[in-house]
């Protein structure tokens, strides 16, 4: 790939910003909880392990970034 004299990569695309990022954040706090009830109806208790980290770790981070 070319790119033109003087551009350099790194400022051909924009940054993700704030919305993009506590939005993604939610959606694994959604998808973690998904795992969890997923793991408990079926007895598989590293995807409970695995959903209940992964909500944690998305709820930590809003409230890091939001309070």
């Amino acid at each position: 790939m070319r790119y033109r004299i003087g551009a350099s990569p790194e400022q051909m695309t924009t940054p993700p910003d704030q919305g993009v990022l506590s939005g993604i954040a939610g959606l694994s706090f959604l998808i973690g909880l998904g795992f969890v009830v997923a793991g408990l109806k079926s007895r598989h208790y590293w995807l409970t392990i695995w959903g209940t980290g992964l909500s944690l770790s998305s709820i930590g981070y809003l409230c890091f970034v939001y309070l």
